[in-house]
């Protein structure tokens, strides 16, 4: 079983992100810890720029998830609309 993950401060922000990943990739696995959230999912995790747009109610840019990031587990691809975490098996 090869996971990705990412893990995120829990702060008013990161529950937008988290709500945005869930409808995105509806198989990820969410706990929450003392001031932080870890979110994992099988070979590949997607944060769509658009999605967290509708969560947030305002204009987000993907690069803004470096504030609230605490670390990932993955190979990262990241341009203006997604950032996106792979494993390749």
């Amino acid at each position: 079983m090869t996971k990705v993950y990412i893990a995120l401060q829990d702060n008013d922000v990161s529950h937008y992100l988290v709500e945005a990943i869930e409808a995105d990739n509806p198989d990820v696995t969410v706990q929450y810890m003392p001031a932080m959230i870890r979110i994992e999912n099988e070979h590949q995790l997607i944060v769509k720029r658009a999605t967290v747009e509708e969560k947030l109610g305002r204009d987000w840019d993907v690069q803004e998830l470096s504030l609230s990031l605490i670390t990932i587990g993955g190979n990262v691809e990241e341009d203006e609309d997604a950032f996106t975490l792979t494993w390749n098996q």
